[in-house]
């Protein structure tokens, strides 16, 4: 091979990766990359899929509020409704002349 076949991107990146394949200090390096890059993609997995859970869990706990919340002010209507019901059937049996049942 010539010098100017050497100087062509293709065969230039060929010979790099061949000579750091073939050495031993670049199978190290490359080794080394691996390892970390792998612990990286793994810890980034790690760190998303506990923040996706801790979001979960907040949506969760605040319908389960926005739930409680609404049952409890529907209780106190039907329970302001109920005594509402009972005053104002207590004010018209007085209106009308009837003596008010007591209990």
């Amino acid at each position: 091979m010539a010098l100017e076949d050497y100087m062509e991107p293709e065969i230039a990146v060929t010979a790099a990766v061949t000579a750091a394949v073939l050495s031993p200090q670049g199978r190290k390096v490359i080794r080394r990359s691996a390892v970390y890059g792998l612990a990286g993609i793994i810890a980034a997995g790690d760190a998303i899929f506990s923040f996706s859970r801790n979001i979960k869990n907040g949506i969760q706990e605040a319908s389960t509020a926005a739930i409680q919340a609404t049952r409890r002010t529907m209780e106190e209507a039907k329970a302001g409704a109920a005594e509402a019901a009972k005053d104002a059937h207590a004010n018209h049996s007085q209106s009308s002349g009837e003596i008010p049942a007591t209990q």
